[in-house]
């Protein structure tokens, strides 16, 4: 019964922090040492659906710092159709602890947020029929100091995140400039596994 009470409790506190301000002032702690987790993306196999340029959702993986700086590039959706589903792979295995998103301004940022893990090739119709792990309400951060809180316990062990905007504040079109990933990556490469598989399968090019 307590063990219940304290999950139920702590399920709340969870919720409340779902959207929260920094909790301190940026000039005195390093904040680009939290938002490091765009290191370890695999940023060649980044892609997205319904993108209006090609490619162009590796340019919002960034610096902490240079988050609002959009000379790099943004993400932005086909006109009149403001949906866009983003599939992030990692280079090893991560723990996820906060999100961040910067939209455009005059209602293109987006308004919701949907997380799927771990999870290869998800389309559009996938995402509307299964269960996130996790979604968000949003609000419109201009300025990148709003954090959207994982459901931690959840968030261990994530290969790759897709991250589904279904919608936004009313603009033709979704504009994501910069998605800020928190949290820690695990000491295994992906890349080491699959190489290790790949070298225990025979090769016939090696045995003429």
């Amino acid at each position: 019964e307590e063990r219940k009470r304290t999950e139920e409790k702590e399920k709340e506190e969870e919720e409340r922090e779902m959207a929260c301000m920094h909790d301190h002032s940026c000039e005195d702690h390093d904040c680009s040492s939290d938002w490091s987790l765009y290191k370890h993306i695999d940023l060649s196999k980044v892609s997205a659906l319904n993108e209006a340029v090609p490619g162009s959702a590796k340019s919002v993986f960034k610096a902490w710092e240079n988050r609002l700086n959009s000379s790099e590039g943004q993400l932005v959706s086909n006109e009149g159709d403001p949906e866009l589903i983003v599939f992030i792979p990692f280079t090893s295995d991560v723990k996820i602890k906060g999100i961040s998103i910067v939209g455009g301004a005059d209602g293109t940022s987006p308004s919701k947020m949907r997380a799927f893990i771990n999870r290869d090739g998800i389309d559009f119709s996938d995402a509307q029929s299964m269960q996130p792990v996790q979604e968000w309400d949003l609000v419109e951060n201009l300025q990148g100091v709003l954090e959207y809180q994982t459901r931690y316990s959840r968030f261990q062990g994530v290969g790759n995140l897709t991250l589904h905007f279904p919608e936004n504040f009313g603009g033709d079109t979704t504009q994501i400039h910069y998605i800020g990933l928190k949290g820690e990556a695990t000491q295994l490469k992906r890349d080491a596994v699959a190489n290790i598989v790949y070298e225990l399968m025979p090769n016939p090019s090696d045995h003429k």
